[in-house]
């Protein structure tokens, strides 16, 4: 078994961002992800005391499909948030200032005015805290044989990212993911403890190229395999790298 493929999802909601490598940090999050949430109407959520939200609260594939047709991409350094619409600039704006967030704010309030709930208002997760989908979302991992399994169930061609996961892995047989439930893997530097399936929503119904709902992964998935889990989330119990092509070792 291998890392196939690294992912990180700076603002919840939006399109993914490709690594080449990490720095897993002990009992930390995955780096850079869901570091941001676009909230849909007032969610409660209170950064001095920062308690998980359902993802309801927020704007997210599960109800906003428009999401998906929108490439974005986060700078670290400079905290600018780039939004494009094909190869069309939206919207280029710093995350760190009030202007730049407002800016932000108003292009997906345009944007997605028809399924608003209320205004739109541009989270920051606090230090230790992030906007991940599950209390114990720390880090995702999906197997990618898996992900075959339900293309042949289909007999539909099933994109990966539709599970939107931190870590791809390959070359463990379909499904072997069900067993791994507390036990630890050493992938490239780091050690994990698997913490529990990741069960599924209507957003993996939708196609993230082109913003289509076509089908039903949920459903599917509980036809054909009896439950609606793809994937697992994982704690990091010891820190260190991890990059494209390390082995993932159960031990």
């Amino acid at each position: 078994m291998y890392l196939d493929s690294l992912y990180r999802y700076p603002v919840k909601g939006l399109s993914a961002e490709p690594l080449t490598a990490v720095e897993l940090v002990e009992a930390g999050y995955f780096p850079g992800d869901r570091l941001f949430a676009l909230e849909n109407g007032p969610s409660g959520f209170d950064p001095k005391v920062p308690v998980h939200q359902p993802k309801i609260k927020f704007l997210m594939l599960m109800k906003n499909d428009a999401l998906a047709k929108l490439k974005t991409r986060y700078e670290d350094k400079t905290g600018v948030l780039t939004i494009k619409m094909g190869e069309q600039l939206s919207v280029q704006a710093c995350l760190l200032d009030q202007s730049g967030r407002e800016r932000v704010e108003a292009y997906l309030s345009e944007y997605a005015q028809n399924e608003l709930r209320g205004a739109v208002r541009l989270l920051t997760a606090p230090e230790g805290f992030r906007f991940t989908d599950s209390k114990s979302g720390f880090i995702s991992l999906v197997n990618l044989s898996s992900v075959k399994a339900i293309t042949q169930a289909l007999n539909k061609n099933v994109d990966p990212l539709r599970f939107r996961a931190n870590i791809y892995i390959d070359k463990a047989a379909p499904w072997e993911e069900t067993g791994w439930l507390g036990r630890e893997m050493r992938l490239g530097e780091a050690r994990l403890e698997i913490l529990k399936m990741t069960d599924r929503c209507a957003a993996t119904g939708v196609e993230p190229e082109t913003g289509i709902r076509d089908m039903d992964v949920v459903q599917s998935l509980y036809k054909n395999f009896g439950h609606y889990d793809c994937g697992v989330y994982a704690r990091v119990i010891s820190a260190g790298r991890v990059a494209l092509g390390d082995t993932l070792e159960l031990l």
